[in-house]
């Protein structure tokens, strides 16, 4: 008995720490001491666990410590909780405003009009319409059958074909939504600058520079290998539809 009270009083002290640590934190923005903000909302993400809060508080203190890139990806990572969040998104808009890449749209005009759809909701919503929109064509289908008047049975033929079509729409778009929330081949550029090698090292000479970016741009990951550095990778990363080089890891923060 004695050990499980000394446990629960552990958990106790150890729940009123991490509250203390973000209080710490927000009076640290307040003070304008934004790297230390930053560093203390981190902490409390690796501690709590995170949440859209946290990583937009996080985002604000980088940008307010002017760095947009890792402010790109701390809002980015709020968007993935939760694709609604007007707030995250007016910041991520205005962040990105600011930086000096404008990179062409990558992947096929569909596709980037399918994903934008499926963000704009969390997986788990388009899950709960696609199921709504099922069981009412079920529903659509069973008026057909089992009724006599032909307006109705119109209704539940015409009807319960629509809310089927909607029901694999929302199955698609829950799909496309999951595969943003839960994947790893998005990046941004969180150094100053860099520059992108035609091969998988530091370009030796001109010849193997294959463009110049900038701070908060975003990349697609293609591919990885190792790189000679203590835990350094190489990215095959994807800038638009016209550009394809490898970068560091040292440049690049993965969302």
């Amino acid at each position: 008995m004695k050990k499980f009270a000394v446990f629960i009083a552990a958990g106790l002290m150890s729940v009123m720490g991490l509250r203390a640590t973000v209080a710490e934190a927000d009076s640290a923005y307040i003070a304008d001491d934004f790297l230390r903000a930053a560093s203390l909302y981190q902490e409390a993400i690796d501690s709590l666990g995170p949440s859209v809060e946290r990583y937009y508080n996080l985002g604000n203190a980088y940008y307010r410590a002017g760095l947009n890139g890792m402010a790109i990806v701390s809002y980015e990572r709020a968007l993935r909780l939760d694709p609604s969040n007007s707030d995250v998104k007016d910041n991520l808009e205005f962040v990105n405003s600011k930086i000096t890449d404008r990179t062409a749209a990558s992947g096929s005009l569909f596709s980037s009009a399918a994903d934008k759809v499926a963000g704009a909701l969390h997986p788990n919503v388009w899950a709960w319409i696609a199921l709504s929109c099922f069981v009412l064509a079920l529903i659509g289908v069973c008026v057909y059958f089992l009724t006599d008047a032909v307006i109705l049975r119109k209704i539940g033929f015409f009807g319960g074909g629509l809310l089927l079509i909607f029901a694999i729409i929302g199955n698609v778009l829950a799909w496309r939504a999951t595969r943003v929330a839960v994947g790893s081949d998005a990046a941004v550029v969180v150094s100053p600058s860099v520059i992108l090698s035609t091969a998988p090292r530091q370009p030796k000479d001109r010849t193997e520079e294959a463009m110049l970016l900038h701070e908060g741009t975003k990349l697609q990951i293609l591919d990885s290998i190792p790189g000679t550095g203590k835990d350094r990778m190489w990215y095959d990363v994807k800038v638009d539809n016209s550009h394809r080089a490898w970068v560091s890891s040292d440049a690049i923060e993965i969302i």
